[in-house]
């Protein structure tokens, strides 16, 4: 058989899965990438002597792709897996701040978060039973069902009996930072995904999991460490502009078949610079860039209705840092009520701060109200907050305070938007789709972009009729599409 070949656009979470996936099967791959280092949007920068991850990133136990990806690129010991669920939620609504905790028993589903839901202190008696009541109606829809995704899940959840309260102190409370989207504002569709699969899957499958050194160690170094072992040609700073296939003559079709033995026929031209460019030809393309970007990319006809990708929109998250010249939190993390404040950690550890100050970070997610403002009213308005949470805040002194924003951090999860979000195939042999964004089943996280790269992988090979390793793929749900 002829040596195959694949250039992978994007250098995310999506693009270097998919590359050590074709790589693994036999391909010659280079992996292209615009930025001068791969991660896509979780990474990590400097900022004096602190390393700063751009974001507070999580993952759950359920997220199993993503696990993978990390014992890939040899990264597994680099993260922090709770042993349970626990969430400190700290309410400061009343009079006196009340702490409560979501978190499990070893019990079987639905009873390992009976006990924690029967004493959670922020829903009285009656909120809580009908907790439990929609709980079980959710557990009985299906996610995939195309209905689900044209309802808002604050819509269903009232008619189920969910009160304003209940939402803002439980739903929305797992929603907003699993989602980027309030309830009203979410598919039911997705929603049902991130509650039937984290809470109502497995006991463990929503112990939550996160990086404990910097995500560029992971997602940057270890990641690129993988890809040379796997002989992939990593090229940075090299942004792809077009897309073409070499005989122009042969019209974009659709079918499964892969390109034939007569060489390669995609032709992917790049930027390496002010006025400089180069060429490169490929059996294989996977477009693991923003669906924007991939939009601009594809050749006309590629897909049945392209525009649609310009359709799915983009939500932000903005995160606060702070630093502190003294300890002012104990938990790891925590989730807050009756402030503006969702969830707060503790970054000082894998940030190299020294000399007994604490880091804390902010990550506040559907924060299209908050995105643009002035660093300086975002001080005024979050400083007294984390005094409120944080009595041993009042008398500490500010070292430093600054904001990440990310615009466009996920895609939009409205009502809709599975209809929109296309499979890995497009209709030009040979040129595939990967992202958080395509049609995954799960909303934009790092397990969703994973399980594109994966997707779009599998679906290459088996187009091009190339062995590959069924092992690879072997992650419950992972269907081609």
């Amino acid at each position: 058989m002829a040596e195959r070949t694949a250039v992978v656009i994007g250098g995310g979470l999506a693009g270097t899965t998919a590359a050590l996936a074709l790589a693994d099967a036999g391909l010659r791959v280079t992996l292209l990438e615009a930025r001068p280092r791969l991660g896509g949007l979780a990474f990590s920068f400097q900022r004096g002597d602190l390393t700063v991850d751009n974001g507070q990133h999580v993952f759950l136990r359920c997220c199993v792709a993503y696990l993978r990806f990390l014992e890939r690129i040899d990264a597994a010991d680099l993260v922090t897996l709770q042993d349970r669920l626990d969430v400190p939620v700290l309410d400061v609504a009343t009079p006196r701040p009340r702490l409560g905790r979501l978190r499990r028993a070893g019990l079987p589903v639905p009873l390992h978060l009976a006990a924690s839901l029967a004493t959670y202190p922020h829903l009285s008696l009656a909120e809580r039973a009908s907790v439990g009541r929609a709980a079980l109606a959710l557990r009985s829809l299906d996610p995939a069902d195309p209905a689900l995704d044209a309802v808002d899940f604050g819509t269903w959840l009232r008619e189920h009996g969910q009160s304003a309260r209940t939402i803002e102190a439980l739903w929305d409370l797992v929603g907003v930072a699993t989602l980027n989207a309030t309830a009203d504002e979410a598919s039911l569709g997705l929603a049902a995904k991130v509650f039937k699969t984290g809470l109502l899957s497995a006991p463990g499958a929503a112990d939550i999991g996160w990086a404990a050194r910097p995500l560029g160690e992971l997602h940057d170094d270890r990641a690129r460490t993988a890809l040379d072992k796997a002989g992939v040609r990593t090229l940075l700073r090299t942004r792809a502009t077009s897309l073409t296939r070499t005989d122009a003559s042969e019209p974009v079709r659709s079918g499964d078949g892969g390109p034939g033995d007569g060489g390669p026929v995609w032709e992917v031209e790049v930027e390496t610079g002010p006025g400089r460019a180069e060429r490169f030809t490929a059996d294989t393309v996977v477009l693991a860039v923003p669906q924007q970007e991939a939009h601009g990319l594809l050749p006309a006809g590629a897909l049945a209705d392209q525009d649609a990708l310009l359709r799915i929109g983009t939500a932000p998250i903005l995160n606060v840092h702070v630093v502190y010249d003294r300890q002012v939190m104990r938990q790891p993390f925590f989730a807050a009520l009756g402030s503006p404040v969702q969830w707060v950690f503790d970054r000082t550890e894998h940030s190299g701060l020294t000399g007994g100050g604490q880091y804390v970070a902010l990550s506040q997610s559907a924060a299209q109200e908050e995105i643009d403002l002035p660093v300086a009213e975002l001080r005024k308005r979050y400083l007294p907050e984390l005094e409120r949470l944080l009595p041993a805040a009042r008398e500490a002194a500010v070292l430093d305070f600054f904001v990440t924003r990310e615009r466009t951090a996920t895609f939009a999860p409205l009502p809709g938007v599975g209809a929109l979000r296309p499979g890995s195939r497009t209709r030009a042999d040979g040129v595939w789709l990967a992202g958080a964004w395509t049609a995954t089943g799960w909303p934009a996280t790092m397990e969703s972009a994973v399980r594109s790269g994966l997707q779009a992988s599998r679906a290459a090979l088996t187009a091009l009729r190339h062995p590959f390793d069924p092992r690879t793929f072997a992650i419950e749900g992972l269907e081609p599409v």
